[in-house]
């Protein structure tokens, strides 16, 4: 008689069952956000309490997140610590910009990722996963980790640059995690929201590698512009393009121009990488999820060789996805602020208080989950995937503010694990100890060390 498997609980922080002083609380979010929310957090509707840095309200009940993300989003403004630690990296570019530079970058931006332009782009993401597969042609040992960031790289060069961003992908990869270890880090300062002139040790350890990034912004826009110029009839119609058609008097500045570009590079591929290593990572523990999805995959590449029909092909593949990207949400905070005080059924949102919409509370939370800790993809197969909430489910965001690339990222994910669990398959090992760390993304402190061998 077969039995259902023990579903698998991937690692995460267990909820503290005291509250931590503030010193101790200053060194956990340093260290890793995640640590630091109790057992509450993952049972009330909302948290409201007074804080280090003033009054701090975490929402999970869907209900306050939809008011707070749409209904009333116009009294909302991005939260001032978030801004601390996002602006010295991104300044005005689409994450951090708010009001009418805001609205103009993201009406610069829209015609990219329209569905029309989003399946224009399945093929270069599908060449460029088949080339960058042929690395584990001979197996062995490999950082998922690393390899993911170099893959979505490489497919965001190609798709939304045409293959011409300035510099090294091998450097590149490197100076990603040195940024976010540095620069994308909640420095102390900031909880205490101290004025923006005192220094932050973790920026001032960070300024090199931004300095790293803003040349590379520089160089791409040169050879872009001097392509542009020398020959505008054959140069790339491409998201960089577009975006440097849009500076002028009624559109963005150079200096959006830039920050827009440092954005998508910096990331845009970031998010979607440590969604793809989660998701490898899940499936490797879980051999019968692994083996569902594999088998799906491989009948579908037998009958549809459309890149652009797979996502909605592969059902299975799909829920694996999304389920990773429930349990390791890329973007485990959302922030907001009150421009004025304002009640929600019988609560205050104060002016200036801290609003904290956290995916990685919400996706575990136990009113809103059956099992919340556990692997399990099908809740996200047809007919369950309905059921859920809208906003109990927030990997992309939600309101004005949702994520432009969604579909882009959804599309470059599923290419993405078809080529590369169709060809070989990824195990564990005595290695393959991952910690999830908040830093700007979630992250696997020590990779994602697996063995790779060769299925066909």
């Amino acid at each position: 008689m077969d039995t259902q498997p023990v579903p698998f609980v991937p690692p995460a922080p267990r909820p503290r069952t005291t509250p931590p002083s503030t010193l101790e609380m200053m060194r956990i979010v340093y260290r890793n956000p995640l640590e630091l929310w109790g057992e509450h957090t993952y049972n009330e509707p909302w948290i409201s309490a007074n804080g280090v840095g003033g009054h701090l309200i975490v929402a999970n009940d869907p209900g306050l997140i939809r008011h707070v993300l749409i209904d009333n989003a116009k009294n909302y403004k991005m939260a001032t610590v978030r801004q601390m630690i996002l602006r010295p990296i991104l300044r005005d570019g689409l994450l951090t910009a708010e009001g009418e530079v805001w609205k103009r970058s993201r009406k610069a931006m829209a015609p990219v990722f329209t569905p029309r332009h989003i399946f224009g782009f399945a093929e270069p993401m599908l060449r460029r996963t088949m080339q960058f597969v042929a690395r584990y042609d001979e197996g062995g040992m490999t950082d998922v980790a690393h390899d993911m960031t170099l893959l979505t790289y490489d497919i965001l060069a190609e798709t939304l640059f045409s293959g011409e961003i300035a510099g090294e992908p091998g450097s590149f990869a490197q100076e990603i995690d040195r940024l976010f270890e540095t620069m994308g880090r909640v420095d102390p300062l900031d909880l205490l929201r101290a004025p923006e002139w005192l220094p932050r040790l973790t920026r001032i350890r960070g300024r090199k590698t931004m300095a790293y990034f803003r040349k590379i912004v520089t160089d791409t826009v040169k050879m872009r512009e001097e392509r542009l110029k020398r020959d505008p009839d054959t140069a790339p119609q491409d998201f960089l393009t577009l975006l440097l058609r849009a500076e002028g008097p009624d559109g963005l500045t150079r200096a959006e121009v830039e920050d827009n570009i440092i954005t998508f590079i910096g990331a845009g591929h970031e998010t979607t990488a440590r969604a793809l290593g989660w998701t490898i990572y899940c499936l490797a523990e879980a051999p019968w999820e692994r083996e569902k999805v594999e088998r799906e995959i491989e009948a579908v590449l037998a009958r549809e060789p459309d890149p652009t029909k797979w996502l909605e092909a592969m059902p299975f593949t799909r829920a694996a996805f999304e389920e990773a990207l429930r349990l390791y949400p890329p973007a485990p905070s959302i922030n907001r602020e009150p421009i004025e005080t304002e009640t929600w059924n019988d609560l205050v949102l104060p002016k200036h208080a801290a609003v904290l919409v956290m995916p990685w509370v919400v996706h575990r939370h136990r009113k809103l989950w059956d099992m919340p800790d556990a692997f399990m993809p099908e809740r996200f197969h047809p007919g369950n995937r309905e059921k859920i909430d809208r906003f109990q489910y927030l990997p992309f965001g939600a309101g004005p503010r949702i994520c432009i690339g969604a579909s882009f990222a959804m599309q470059e994910a599923i290419i993405a694990l078809a080529i590369m669990l169709s060809r070989f398959r990824f195990d564990v090992t005595a290695e393959t100890k991952p910690w999830p760390v908040q830093k700007l993304t979630t992250q696997p402190q020590g990779g994602l060390p697996m063995q790779v061998t060769r299925r066909v």
